[in-house]
């Protein structure tokens, strides 16, 4: 199955360190995060990668063009010149590498890789920042099985540390409570579409707004809740937390590494799909 990865944003919300690297080139543990987010997909047999880019894709392609696996893997050196890798990254990849446009929302990006999706009844998509050991297989299972359109994981934001507050119309605060106690599940940013998704689509939309609206409308979307590890990339202090989980060892989402990544699911609730630019 075909994945799409969305890697053309600006990261703005990672400072200085975005205006020189596009935010999927971030290093956590010494690789880029879309490199750990690849992996993952690999290890779940999703090995058919199409790259949509906008800011600064050439440092995108530049990493891939040049990529050793020599000095990501273990390998034994013979006679000084022969090189034998323990293990392979790429060499069953294929990568699509597809101009978005610069300023192109994830919707809008979706629609211009479409060509490249042609005969693929269901494909993969994710936005290139957050990190997971949730169960992919049980996703597509759950999408397949259904008459709907789409499935997404949806996840509690406990990267997080604000508070959630209630309150009468007048301002009288009714209760405040921190948002990890509260009930509350946001969109996880890992997708399971049928082809179907692209007549939902108009030129310009975003994602989880207009289209997934008029899913919703026709009982078409569904959700998997997931109380597992996830966790996003979305600033500075979130690649902070990530590279610590790194250098402890066996990170939580490497699930290529610790075979982790079975389902815990949490009871229904309904959930508004978060916007994402």
């Amino acid at each position: 199955m075909k994945v799409v990865l969305f890697c053309g944003g600006f990261g703005l919300r990672m400072g200085e360190l975005s205006a020189r690297i596009p935010k999927p080139m971030v290093d956590v543990g010494g690789r880029p995060i879309l490199w750990h987010i690849m992996k993952y997909y690999a290890h779940h047999g999703h090995r058919d990668f199409v790259i949509c880019l906008g800011h600064q894709a050439d440092v995108i392609k530049q990493y891939f063009l040049h990529y050793n696996e020599a000095l990501t893997n273990d390998f034994t050196l013979s006679g000084g010149s022969g090189v034998e890798l323990a293990t392979s990254d790429l060499s069953d990849w294929r990568l699509t590498f597809v101009d978005t446009g610069l300023r192109s929302n994830v919707g809008e990006r979706l629609r211009r890789v479409r060509p490249h999706l042609e005969g693929e009844p269901y494909f993969l998509a994710h936005y290139g920042d957050t990190l997971t050991d949730a169960p992919l297989p049980l996703l597509i299972d759950e999408l397949r099985a259904s008459d709907k359109v789409a499935n997404f994981l949806c996840v509690r934001p406990r990267s997080y540390t604000f508070h959630t507050v209630r309150a009468e119309p007048d301002g009288n605060v009714t209760s405040i409570r921190d948002i990890n106690d509260s009930d509350i599940w946001i969109n996880g940013g890992y997708f399971v579409l049928r082809s179907d998704v692209f007549d939902f689509m108009e030129p310009g939309e975003e994602l989880v707004h207009e289209p997934f609206q008029r899913l919703i409308e026709r009982n078409l979307l569904q959700m998997h809740k997931y109380e597992g590890f996830w966790a996003p990339m979305d600033t500075l202090k979130d690649r902070s937390t990530l590279e610590l989980l790194a250098e402890a060892g066996a990170p939580p989402w490497a699930v290529w590494e610790n075979g982790r990544g079975e389902s815990i699911s949490a009871p229904e609730q309904d959930v508004v799909p978060t916007r994402r630019t």
